[in-house]
């Protein structure tokens, strides 16, 4: 290779990198460190809530990380979010469900979707009334604030133990997860002298609870699988969600990077209003005023999974439905979910 090619090649490969989402992922650590050195013996509560907005920020990171940035090189955007700053879910299991999450056809199913909150109906109707109540409060947005980052930890773990006896790949994922904690912990305790179950009841879960904000409206039933995804336009949250709040846009396009999603909406707003049938929210506000604390919807699926026979149908083998974590082309993504 020439001196002359071997310049361009680097040259490339320095525009390839995407500094914007690099210099977000050294800032946020570098926040996260300083807020407990600095912060904690002053203001405890202060250093605990600004960790907890930090915690939620990590996790919209490593959602982007996911998805194929900030650079070509998969180990080395993982390394970016190697340390698990929010405690318990571990990047390669998120991973691996999100995109499975991303078979737009899928969306919503009950099992085939990881990310659905809806329960089949016979499900539903097996479940004792104290659990029925709790999960239609988690159907509202305080209850989901709340209650709902239990709920989800808890249908997730019981999970994940079935499947830690039955694959590789999540005994692995859980391997590399404690590689990381352990340096957390020991931070966390021995060099900002907070008490672990102090920051895994504060910051851990109230980080948990910051993104429940963004997700909790995310996903619909609509016979239509564009009519499933929301638009929320303008949120003081954008940047702590890394433009999600433009969801459709990022299922639509999801190789492009959280700063480019702002353009792509303005450039044809009406197009993408009238693809999720006017699922469309100005502000997150709206969303609080109307769903606080009352249900967005029925908590078994309205549609899907309504028999015996359709929970039992090896669709949901050929889909690969999976236990989840709530237990870009412009054409629609396949219903197969995308090989990792």
């Amino acid at each position: 290779m020439s001196h002359r090619s071997g310049r361009q090649t680097r040259r490339a490969n320095a525009r390839a990198i995407e500094w914007p989402t690099v210099g977000l992922l050294l800032a946020c650590h570098g926040l996260w460190l300083a807020t407990g050195l600095f912060i904690y013996p002053a203001v405890p509560v202060l250093a605990l809530a600004i960790m907890a907005i930090l915690v939620a920020f990590h996790s919209s990171l490593q959602h982007e990380v996911l998805h194929g940035h900030p650079t070509a090189s998969r180990r080395l955007n993982e390394a970016f979010v190697f340390l698990p700053l929010g405690l318990f879910y571990p990047y390669r299991r998120y991973r691996s469900l999100h995109l499975k999450h991303h078979a737009d056809e899928r969306l919503t199913d009950p099992y085939d979707d990881p990310e659905s909150y809806y329960r089949a109906l016979c499900d539903w109707e097996a479940l004792p009334a104290a659990l029925k109540a709790l999960l239609a409060w988690n159907n509202t947005l305080i209850g989901r604030l709340t209650v709902g980052p239990a709920l989800a930890l808890a249908g997730f773990l019981m999970s994940e133990v079935r499947l830690l006896t039955q694959s590789r790949r999540v005994r692995l994922a859980w391997l590399l997860h404690l590689a990381g904690l352990v340096p957390v912990l020991l931070v966390v305790d021995r060099v900002f002298g907070i008490p672990l179950w102090h920051y895994a009841m504060t910051s851990a879960y109230g980080g948990m609870s910051l993104i429940a904000i963004r997700s909790y409206c995310e996903h619909q039933w609509s016979e239509r699988p564009d009519g499933r995804t929301i638009i929320v336009e303008k949120s003081p949250l954008a940047l702590l969600f890394l433009n999600n709040n433009l969801h459709l846009v990022h299922h639509k396009r999801p190789a492009a990077p959280w700063y480019a999603l702002p353009a792509l909406y303005e450039a044809e707003r009406d197009k993408w209003r009238a693809m999720n049938e006017g699922y469309v929210f100005g502000n997150y506000w709206q969303i609080v005023r109307a769903f606080a604390f009352l249900p967005k919807e029925p908590v078994a699926h309205p549609a899907w999974r309504r028999t015996q026979t359709a929970v039992r149908s090896p669709e949901a083998v050929r889909h690969g439905g999976e236990p989840g974590l709530t237990t870009g082309a412009s054409m629609p993504v396949p219903a197969r979910p995308p090989k990792e």
